[in-house]
């Protein structure tokens, strides 16, 4: 029979809202403020207390919603332990807001480090190294210099602080909540050292973002590793994945729904960024920027707030071209990269 992708949960929870999923296994919902509005968390119910599954952005906002659901759906028992699948904010952004009432937290060491090192560095302007990396990407000279003067997002706009201490997880670990025992195993590509939780007991998998259905996560290369090659990563991670993917899975992701047939969700990840590849090399048959490769990569061209998500990710499939000698850069007049298939 051939695997298909079914989502068995069509409704999502409403705000403050939970929807159960099998037995000791919450789904919940938290808004984000962007075109992509939502992040899911999964709480476990252990008994005494419950182990949040990522936890949205910390805001005002974030934490009425989180007040409701604890008096409400978690039943007045205290979080006592929460896992991060990646640093990302909308992931992570709580965890030390509940750190704070006791809770455990529980992530990679990298998701901590980057987490930690990135709430404290706050810029009332972006860092000349930015600057750079959007020059080098060819961004026009009349937006680079109106974002010069603009405040960028801070990580601590939206991340609560992070007390010291965590609880490290890595590949092969193996850890209780909810009733059922879970295994680890780590992707990399979207964020470095994801966390993905593999039932043991029965067919559940938590994705976070490193699974997802429908919607290809962010892939992006930045100023911090301007030369770095996060869609080997990626395609490394999905390909590792499909020896223990099973049509019977059910992923919960860490947004859109809950859905079975990960062995065709894997290949479609893998495929999608193939054929994205196959266009970007008959594009590079002129010398282009970054930017300049927006058509072939994602149909069209991009503005406002996808501008900039479109930005990172070109350079990371230019990037990994060059790493395999598929394309050459020279640097033009302004310091942008002229790339050219080799």
């Amino acid at each position: 029979m051939t695997c298909q992708i079914r989502t068995p949960f069509e409704v999502p929870p409403a705000e403050g809202d939970a929807v159960p999923l099998a037995e000791g296994v919450l789904w919940l919902r938290l808004p984000l403020p962007m075109q992509l509005d939502h992040v899911n968390v999964f709480a476990l119910d252990d008994g005494d207390g419950w182990t949040l599954v990522d936890t949205g952005f910390d805001s005002r906002r974030g934490r009425a919603i989180w007040q409701r659901l604890m008096e409400g759906p978690l039943g007045g028992r205290p979080i006592r332990r929460v896992i991060v699948t990646h640093y990302h904010p909308d992931h992570i952004g709580m965890a030390g807001w509940f750190q704070s009432t006791g809770a455990e937290l529980t992530t990679t060491r990298t998701s901590w480090l980057y987490a930690r090192m990135l709430v404290l560095d706050v810029q009332t302007v972006p860092a000349p190294e930015t600057l750079d990396f959007w020059r080098s990407a060819g961004m026009p000279p009349d937006m680079l210099a109106e974002r010069a003067a603009e405040r960028p997002f801070n990580f601590s706009d939206m991340v609560a602080p992070l007390p010291l201490g965590f609880t490290r997880i890595v590949e092969g670990d193996e850890l209780t909540a909810g009733g059922r025992r879970w295994r680890v195993r780590i992707g990399h590509g979207h964020a470095p050292e994801h966390a993905t939780l593999w039932s043991l007991d029965d067919d559940l998998v938590l994705g976070g973002d490193q699974l997802l259905p429908g919607i290809s996560a962010n892939i992006g290369v930045y100023a911090s590793e301007p030369d770095a090659d996060p869609l080997a990563d990626w395609l490394a991670s999905c390909r590792a994945f499909q020896a223990h993917a099973e049509d019977r899975h059910l992923i919960l992701p860490g947004h859109k729904l809950p859905f079975t047939g990960l062995p065709l969700r894997l290949r479609q990840m893998v495929e999608n960024h193939v054929g994205a590849l196959d266009r970007l090399r008959a594009h590079l048959a002129e010398p282009r920027t970054a930017v300049g490769c927006y058509v072939p990569l994602f149909g069209r061209e991009l503005t406002g707030s996808a501008y900039g998500m479109a930005l990172v990710e070109a350079v990371a499939h230019l990037n990994h071209l060059w790493h395999r000698g598929e394309a050459s850069r020279t640097r033009g007049a302004r310091g942008e990269w002229i790339w050219r298939r080799a």
